[in-house]
């Protein structure tokens, strides 16, 4: 085998049916609140394509971010009401619900204590985690989230580079019991080889529990349309990811 083999990616005479997953956990639809959608029609079409590829729910996830995006609990709920009036009243039928992507800083062990945040399904809470530095608060956080009768969510693992030479962590936060989001275009090589190969080891090793799409604009969902054919997605499928849960 040559040295990048594993970048092939070996294909299957049929697209993989994704809409299978029925619901996408993981997006960044909501207008003009961060570095999504920037207008109302973008989001529509990013709607109406989710609905092409046969999902039935889109779990909609603004990042929350202290000084980069500064959404509260309200401007992200009233936005979102906004955005699902108009797609009723243009009668898409796609079921909606609204969360947000946390960055692990000191404010969000904040707003967990004072409970200003707004989980998914019940009691899931998405994360997300700096690309540059690992965070030494990470077991302490997903600690605080369980043990305040939370489900965290660390949102597409794969792609913090720290952790690209084992899925080590990966099975040490699924033991300390958290759930392993990973980024469908991650086994497209969208965000890199490295990216690729870690979304590879946790797919052989059947540590993903939510596979979302992360996405932001719909060029995101036309490349997955375009990769539908690899065996991956196919496998991704066959495998135990929870979303069909939600």
């Amino acid at each position: 085998m040559g040295l990048f083999d594993f970048l092939k990616s070996s294909k299957n005479n049929t697209p993989a049916a994704i809409g299978n997953l029925r619901v996408d956990i993981h997006s960044h639809l909501i207008p003009g609140i961060d570095d999504g959608a920037p207008t109302v029609d973008h989001s529509i079409g990013m709607i109406r394509k989710f609905q092409e590829l046969g999902y039935q729910k889109l779990i909609m996830t603004p990042h929350v971010m202290s000084g980069v995006y500064d959404n509260s609990s309200e401007t992200i709920r009233t936005a979102f009401d906004e955005l699902k009036a108009t797609i009723q009243s243009l009668g898409i039928n796609m079921e909606l619900e609204v969360s947000a992507e946390y960055f692990l800083d000191e404010t969000l062990f904040e707003r967990i204590k004072s409970k200003d945040f707004i989980p998914f399904n019940g009691n899931h809470v998405l994360f997300e985690l700096s690309f540059r530095h690992e965070p030494q608060q990470l077991e302490d956080f997903v600690f605080l989230l369980c043990s305040s009768g939370y489900q965290p969510v660390i949102a597409h693992f794969e792609r913090y580079p720290y952790y690209h030479d084992s899925i080590e962590m990966a099975k040490r936060l699924k033991e300390l019991g958290c759930m392993i989001q990973v980024n469908l275009n991650s086994f497209t090589g969208h965000y890199g080889p490295g990216v690729k190969k870690q979304a590879l080891r946790l797919l052989k090793a059947n540590l993903i529990d939510i596979a979302g799409s992360d996405c932001h604009r719909i060029e995101h969902l036309q490349i997955l349309e375009s990769h539908l054919t690899d065996t991956a997605y196919h496998d991704l499928l066959q495998s135990n990811v929870k979303n069909t849960h939600f």
